[in-house]
């Protein structure tokens, strides 16, 4: 891991880095040693930024530090074609009011996640042993996909929040069987990008014993400051907090 840049801004110590060829920002609380939450978001760091920052902050008043990684593809990061034009026909196929075909998520999300997944578990690796931050680890955001498949594959994940704004391939559906760790499910009821039902069956498949949906009318950017401090509260319970 390299730094390039460190700064204070307000409540946390930001810190950007490069791991390996992946851009990433980890936000430190003043408070001391604290559990890391992994901040999922759609890509683009550098436009996400005051989004992300925003988040990292409320999080830090809650006492936990924070890192994100840039998507494969997204930012700075080389764009891959099959994603691309999967993507491009998703769009038309929205704007036509069409059904969006199950090839089309899967030629945009599985390769995206499967390239995801095992960058950002080596980023807890390398995460954990910094100043500053102690296990355990949570996971709150999107894409969901990601969420799920972390959830699943990296055992140091011991609660999640995820946010429905994103679409999963029915082909995921027997791996979220598989999840077993405490899930708090955010779906915003009126998200014109997101397939409602979609996420109420991923929902239904989820195999946590202990889960449940947070369900808020609104479009996508609509979610109610509430809705994050349950989050908060979630992973106080099961993160143990200071």
């Amino acid at each position: 891991m390299q730094f390039l840049t460190e700064q204070q801004l307000g409540n946390v110590l930001q810190r950007n880095f490069v791991l390996g060829e992946v851009p990433g920002v980890v936000w430190i609380p003043r408070s001391g040693p604290a559990p890391l939450v992994l901040i999922g978001h759609p890509g683009g760091l550098s436009t996400m930024h005051p989004r992300l920052l925003a988040r990292a902050q409320h999080l830090a008043n809650d006492g936990f530090a924070s890192a994100a990684l840039e998507l494969p593809g997204c930012g700075e990061r080389p764009r891959i074609a099959a994603a691309d034009e999967a993507r491009a026909e998703l769009r038309r196929a929205v704007r036509a009011g069409e059904p969006v075909g199950e090839d089309v998520l899967e030629r945009l999300v599985l390769p995206l996640v499967d390239q995801a997944a095992p960058e950002w578990q080596h980023a807890v690796d390398v995460l954990l042993q910094l100043p500053g931050i102690t296990g355990p680890v949570g996971y709150a955001g999107g894409l969901i996909a990601l969420g799920v498949r972390l959830a699943v594959v990296e055992p140091r994940i011991e609660a999640a929040v995820l946010f429905a704004g994103s679409y999963v391939p029915r082909g995921m559906f027997a791996e979220a069987k598989t999840v077993a760790i405490p899930l708090q499910v955010l779906l915003q009821w009126d998200d014109e990008g997101n397939d409602r039902q979609l996420a109420l069956d991923l929902f239904d498949a989820l195999g946590s014993g202990e889960k449940s949906l947070h369900a808020n009318m609104g479009g996508h950017t609509g979610v109610p400051p509430f809705a994050v401090d349950d989050g908060a509260r979630f992973f106080a319970r099961h993160l143990q907090a200071g």
